[in-house]
């Protein structure tokens, strides 16, 4: 599963219910990161899929950090098992994940973006709206280019 949307330009909706934040001393509400880019990553830590796309999830977020781009992983998990915050931690620290992540164990974001897939790419301007979305591996340098204009824009 391969697919990407750019210029939906629909408002992105809010992470609800998050069973626990990691990487993060607080609780992160997209109403507040108004202003910045922001990439929020449908992932679980059993998923290769997943596995493949986080160096370039890392990358993005080291590249551009500090331009005013932030990563949000929200973590959902596929297994019973990969619902313990251990679980989530243990991948966090082998892929060297840097940025915060939310455990979205209930699947209320999820299912709050009508999401489907692992992994599930949702970009979102500074005003809040979705600007491209991305399911799956691949394009990339399209993520890429589309966060640099994203990032571009919103100077």
């Amino acid at each position: 599963m391969n697919l990407s949307i750019f210029n939906e330009n629909k408002p992105a909706v809010e992470l609800v219910a998050i069973t626990r934040w990691i990487n993060s001393d607080k609780a992160l509400l997209l109403s507040e990161l108004k202003g910045s880019v922001v990439l929020v990553d449908f992932w679980t830590n059993q998923c290769i899929n997943c596995i493949h796309t986080l160096p370039y999830v890392c990358a993005w977020y080291s590249k551009y950090k500090d331009r005013g781009f932030i990563v949000i992983g929200v973590h959902t998990p596929e297994f019973e098992f990969e619902k313990t915050t251990k679980s989530v931690e243990e991948a966090i620290e082998k892929y060297k994940i840097e940025y915060p992540v939310a455990q979205d164990n209930n699947y209320a974001t999820w299912k709050a973006y009508d999401n489907h897939y692992w992994p599930g790419f949702y970009l979102i301007d500074k005003n809040g709206f979705i600007r491209r979305t991305h399911f799956g591996e691949g394009e990339y340098d399209k993520m890429d280019a589309a966060i640099e204009k994203l990032l571009h824009e919103s100077k």
